[in-house]
């Protein structure tokens, strides 16, 4: 589970900004609150964050993109770390961006934090918490790092330190040098953490998507109940070798593509979307394909880039609410853009039905940003779920739970406070001013 996230000099986020699932002592909806009986602390199953455009939400998304992507793809030798610092003054440009993350792994918190410029890794820390007290996994200040005292004694460790380059972070090497004791915290940024994006088509998903798999038929069967007219998608297998690809596309995918994966290709030429295995150590390609009732009782078969955006995301979505129904799942899904193309009124039924799978034993998480107002209610989630960005007349960003906001009770209208602007975080638009004729009355 994610605890809580800090960013500073990130994008829009100049200032230290702190998001946080720790759940406050509001008692609406806490039957589904999960529950740390060992750090005496609930953590929320879910959070939404709303905000005009360029507020900072896809910011704070992108964020987390990036420490994903740094810890478990790590850097090339002498490569720039893409990191984007605060813009909009001198000072910032020259400063490190930071992290810190808190994250519950096998009912054990951790902290894990880190400060980067484009060339190198400036310090670098991973803390366990306990009930009682802090324990220092280590602490990397540049080339040098204090470590607890019984990882003192790991030669595999120490070598790992000392073969990690700058522009990579200790956590990354130590696990690509088969050092496995910090590999938890590894596999959680891997593994655990799933990101989707506005324009993530099957995301990371290949294993629901596979025919043979139940929950392909589980998807299937809701497909048919959400008025988008699919009855049914299938794959669609061909040879490899079918797909026009460039000469050196092809080769590095003969490369790339081994026994136990999948690649997921989009070809410009044909618009069509691949997934590529080996079976029997040949390539195959795969593509999905929808079936639809004719008048007459029997099927018609449609390329996907033929059916709308709004059906195209409601088959990239489901996936993600189907893995977070299964029983005893741990994933933390980040969803940009939640409702985009989809109906407010499927948007609400897929959280809800989220939500009824969660109770103080659960360890999933659901966190969206939206523009849809409609899912700014109290019926549906906590003041503590709900979030806004806002960035400020000098371009910079901040985050405000809505449980800091006294005057809001439990039964009160939020969104008619929201739209009036007394909460912060609505765009700042005067179009009347500069579009309308001088001499309109408008």
């Amino acid at each position: 589970m994610l605890i809580s996230l800090k960013v500073e000099n990130w994008l829009s986020f100049k200032e230290s900004s702190e998001f946080s699932m720790v759940a406050s002592k509001e008692r609406q909806h806490g039957d589904r609150v999960p529950k740390l009986s060992k750090y005496q602390t609930r953590i929320l199953p879910v959070a939404s964050i709303y905000g005009g455009n360029a507020s900072g939400k896809t910011n704070l998304f992108q964020a987390l993109s990036f420490i994903k992507d740094f810890v478990v793809d790590g850097t090339r030798p002498e490569s720039m770390i893409l990191t984007e610092p605060f813009r909009l003054d001198k000072q910032s440009i020259k400063k490190p961006s930071k992290f810190k993350l808190e994250m519950l792994i096998d009912e054990k918190i951790y902290e894990f934090s880190f400060s980067v410029s484009q060339k190198e890794v400036l310090e670098e820390k991973l803390v366990q918490i306990t009930s009682t007290s802090e324990k220092m996994l280590y602490h990397r200040k540049k080339d040098k790092a204090n470590m607890h005292i019984p990882l003192t004694k790991d030669g595999l460790l120490q070598f790992a330190f000392k073969g990690t380059r700058a522009n990579q972070l200790f956590l990354t090497n130590s696990v690509s040098q088969n050092v496995n004791t910090f590999a938890p915290v590894y596999n959680w940024f891997k593994y655990t953490l799933v990101l989707i994006a506005p324009d993530t088509r099957f995301g990371q998903y290949e294993q629901f998507l596979d025919d043979k798999n139940p929950l392909f038929k589980r998807m299937n069967d809701m497909l048919a109940t959400l008025d988008t007219g699919i009855k049914h998608i299938e794959y669609i297998s061909f040879p490899f070798e079918n797909i026009p690809l460039p000469e050196d596309l092809r080769n590095k995918l003969r490369e790339d593509v081994t026994k136990n994966t999948a690649v997921r290709l989009h070809s410009m030429v044909t618009n069509e979307r691949y997934i590529i295995s080996r079976e029997k150590n040949e390539l195959q390609a795969k593509k999905l394909v929808a079936y639809h009732s004719k008048t007459d009782g029997d099927e018609e078969k449609f390329e996907l880039h033929q059916e709308s955006d709004g059906s195209l995301r409601v088959i990239d979505l489901l996936p993600a609410f189907l893995d977070l129904s299964m029983t005893k799942n741990n994933k933390v899904y980040i969803i940009d853009e939640v409702n985009r193309s989809l109906h407010t009124t499927l948007t609400k039924q897929l959280i809800e039905v989220f939500l009824c799978n969660c109770s103080k034993d659960s360890r999933s998480q659901l966190l969206f940003t939206t523009h849809d107002l409609l899912l700014m209610d109290q019926e549906l989630l906590r003041r503590d779920e709900m979030w806004i960005a806002e960035r400020d007349e000098k371009g910079m960003s901040s985050l405000r739970s809505f449980i800091e906001y006294k005057e809001i009770r439990y039964d009160k209208d939020i969104r008619k406070s929201y739209l009036q602007g007394r909460l912060g975080g609505t765009p700042k638009i005067n179009l009347k001013k500069t579009l309308q004729n001088k001499k309109g009355n408008c």
